[in-house]
C-alpha cells in the first residue's frame, strides 16, 4: 500500500512541476510577442492549467511513471546501484517517451510548453524530479 502512496505522491509532484513549467513556457512565448500578462493572470493561468491538464496529462504521467518505476524496480533487484539515480532516469525517460509518442499518434505536440528543446527538456526534468521523490520515498522505507 505504501508503494501506491509513493507512486501517487511522485506522479503528483511530477505533474505539478510539469504543469507549472508548461504554463510559464507558454506565457513567456506570449510575452516575447509583446503581449502584456499581469501577474494576476499568470497566477490564475497556473491554476487553470493544473485543473485542465490533470484529467489528461496528469493521468498519462501517472501511467507512464508506473511503468517506468516498475521496470526500474526489476532492474534494481538485479543490479546494485543507487535507486534515486535509477528512478530519476526512469522518470525522465517516461516523460520523454510520453511526449515523443504523442507526436506521431496525434500529429501534434499537445503540450505547448513541450514544444522546442527547452520545453521538452523541462518536462523531462519534471519526470526526473518525480523519480527522485519516488526513489527517496522508497529508500526511506528501507532504512
Amino acid at each position: 500500500m505504501k508503494i501506491l502512496l509513493h507512486l501517487i505522491a511522485s506522479a503528483l509532484a511530477c505533474f505539478v512541476v510539469a504543469s507549472l513549467l508548461h504554463t510559464q513556457s507558454v506565457l513567456n512565448r506570449l510575452i516575447e510577442l509583446g503581449i502584456n500578462i499581469p501577474i494576476s493572470n499568470r497566477i490564475s493561468t497556473v491554476f487553470a492549467d493544473l485543473q485542465g491538464l490533470a484529467p489528461t496529462y496528469g493521468v498519462i504521467l501517472l501511467a507512464g511513471l508506473s511503468i517506468a518505476f516498475f521496470v526500474s524496480s526489476l532492474l534494481l533487484k538485479r543490479f546494485s546501484t543507487n535507486p534515486i539515480i535509477i528512478y530519476s532516469i526512469a522518470g525522465a525517460v517516461a516523460v520523454a517517451t510520453i511526449l515523443l509518442a504523442m507526436q506521431p499518434i496525434l500529429n501534434i505536440t499537445l503540450l505547448g510548453g513541450a514544444r522546442g528543446t527547452f520545453g521538452f527538456l523541462s518536462q523531462c526534468l519534471a519526470g526526473a524530479l518525480g523519480g527522485i521523490l519516488f526513489g527517496a520515498l522508497r529508500t526511506q522505507r528501507k532504512n
